[in-house]
C-alpha cells in the first residue's frame, strides 16, 4: 500500500498525523487570541491530557498513531536540511532585517536538531536570543507585535488537518490565511521533502504552499475514489479549488470535484465545520447553511480541458447522486434545534472524525447530537474537550489521515 492511500472519508482509518499541544500554545495571550485564532486562553496540561485520550481512542481502535513533531525532528538528520529549511521560514515570516534574520539563524543552528525543531514550533521569544538580538531596530518601538517574539509560536499546529491534504495518494500543501498557519505549511512540506517515510520522489504533491491563492485543508473532504468536496469559504478561494481540480484530476482516480459554497463567517471557517460524512450514506451537517448552499462541479472534458456545471439542489439530492446512491441519510446539528445547533456547531458539533464506517470520534460536549447520532446506530466515541475547543476545531480539524482502507459504495 502507498504510504499515502486516502480515497474515502470512512474508510478504516490505518495511520494517522497528529500534533500533541505543546510550548506554542503558552505563546497565547488576550492580545493575541485574534492572531492566533483562539477564542479564549488554553491550558497546555488539560489540552495534552486531551490530546492524549484522543489519541488513545485511535490507538485503541487500531490506528497508527504518528506526530508531526517526531516526524519534524527526525527530517533535520538530512545532511544540508537544517540551513535550507530556515532560509524558507525567515522568508516567509517576512524576516528580511539582515542583522536580525543572521542572529536568529545563528542562535537557532546552535541548538541540536530536536531542540531546533521544538524552537520553530514554539516560536523564538525576545529573551531567548538576550544580547545577540540587541541590534534589531523593532526593539525601539513599544508595539505589542515587536515585544513579545521574533518568531510566531504555531499554536494552531495541534489542528493537523488544514496546512496539508491527503488525497488519494498524494498530498497538497496550502496557501494559509494567518502568518503563523502559513509557517505551519512551511514545517508540512519540509518533511514531505526530507522525511525518509516521503522523499522517495514516489507520492506526488498536487498543490505547493507557494500558490498564490488561499486554501485550507478543513475544506477538503475525499467523498470517494471518484469525487472530492470542496468548501469554497472564508479561507478556501475558488482560484485554489480550480487549481487543484487541474492538478489531480488527470493524475489519480478522481473524476470530479464539488464545490461547495459556504458563508463567509468564522462560524462556518472550513467546510468540515458544517459537513462531515460518517458512513456509507450518512453525513452531518449544520442547518444554518443550507439555504445558502450552492454547489459547482468541476470535471475533465475530452479535451483535457476543466468543466464546469451548476449541480445546486437539495443537499440530500446533491450527495446521494454524486455517490451514485438511491438516498443519503442527513443528521442536523442538535436534531435541527435552532439554539442547541447553534451552540453545539460552536463546538464542532459536525465536526466529527470517521475511523471506519458508522464509527466516530466527536467531543462529548455536544450532547444533544451525539444522542442523536447513536439513536440513529452510529457508533459514537466521545473525548473530553474542554481545552482543546478553545481553538475553534473538533476531532476531524486535529486529524490528518495518511491511510484509509479502501471502499466501495
Amino acid at each position: 500500500m502507498s504510504k499515502i492511500n486516502v480515497y474515502s472519508e470512512i474508510g478504516r482509518l490505518k495511520k494517522v498525523m497528529l500534533h500533541r499541544p505543546g510550548d506554542e500554545i503558552d505563546g497565547v495571550i488576550p492580545q493575541t487570541m485574534p492572531r492566533h485564532l483562539f477564542d479564549d486562553i488554553p491550558w497546555k496540561k488539560g489540552a495534552q491530557y486531551e490530546h492524549d485520550c484522543f489519541a488513545d481512542i485511535l490507538r485503541s481502535e487500531g490506528t497508527e498513531v504518528v506526530y508531526i513533531e517526531d516526524l519534524f525532528r527526525e527530517s533535520f538528520d538530512r545532511e544540508g536540511s537544517r540551513g535550507a529549511f530556515l532560509e524558507r521560514f525567515l522568508d516567509v515570516h517576512g524576516i528580511h532585517n539582515g542583522h536580525l534574520r543572521g542572529q536568529l539563524a545563528e542562535y537557532l543552528l546552535s541548538l541540536d536538531a530536536r531542540a531546533m525543531a521544538d524552537k520553530i514550533m514554539a516560536g523564538v521569544r525576545k529573551g531567548d536570543i538576550g544580547e545577540r538580538g540587541a541590534a534589531d531596530f523593532c526593539r525601539f518601538f513599544p508595539d505589542a507585535e515587536y515585544e513579545l517574539y521574533y518568531t510566531e509560536p504555531l499554536a494552531n499546529l495541534y489542528y493537523t488537518r488544514d496546512p496539508g491534504s491527503s488525497i488519494g495518494r498524494g498530498m497538497s500543501f496550502h496557501n494559509m490565511e494567518k502568518l503563523g498557519r502559513e509557517l505551519e505549511t512551511v514545517v508540512w512540506q519540509h518533511i514531505f521533502c526530507n522525511h525518509p517515510d516521503f522523499a522517495d520522489g514516489d507520492t506526488p504533491m498536487w498543490l505547493s504552499n507557494e500558490s498564490p491563492f488561499g486554501i485550507e485543508g478543513g475544506d477538503i473532504a475525499v467523498l470517494s475514489k471518484d469525487v472530492i468536496a470542496i468548501g469554497s469559504s472564508l479561507r478556501t478561494r475558488p482560484e485554489a479549488i480550480e487549481q487543484l481540480a487541474r492538478n489531480i484530476l488527470p493524475r489519480d482516480s478522481f473524476k470530479k470535484v464539488l464545490a461547495f459554497t459556504i458563508p463567509h463567517d468564522r462560524k462556518f471557517m472550513h467546510l468540515d465545520t458544517v459537513l462531515t460524512m460518517i458512513d456509507y450514506d450518512k453525513f452531518t451537517i449544520h442547518p444554518g447553511i443550507e439555504a445558502t448552499l450552492n454547489v459547482f462541479e468541476i470535471s475533465l472534458g475530452r479535451d483535457g480541458e476543466l468543466v464546469y456545471k451548476d449541480r445546486s439542489a437539495p443537499v440530500e439530492k446533491v450527495l446521494a447522486g454524486t455517490l451514485g446512491l438511491d438516498s443519503v441519510q442527513v443528521f442536523r446539528c442538535a436534531g435541527g434545534s435552532y439554539i442547541d445547533a447553534e451552540r453545539e456547531q460552536w463546538n464542532d458539533g459536525t465536526n466529527t472524525l470517521a475511523i471506519a464506517p458508522g464509527t466516530v470520534v466527536t467531543y462529548s460536549r455536544n450532547e444533544v447530537t451525539n444522542e442523536l447520532l447513536e439513536k440513529h446506530g452510529i457508533r459514537v466515541l466521545q473525548m473530553p474537550c474542554g481545552e482543546l475547543s478553545r481553538g475553534r476545531g473538533g476531532p476531524r480539524c486535529m486529524s490528518m489521515p495518511l491511510v484509509r482502507e479502501d471502499i466501495t459504495f
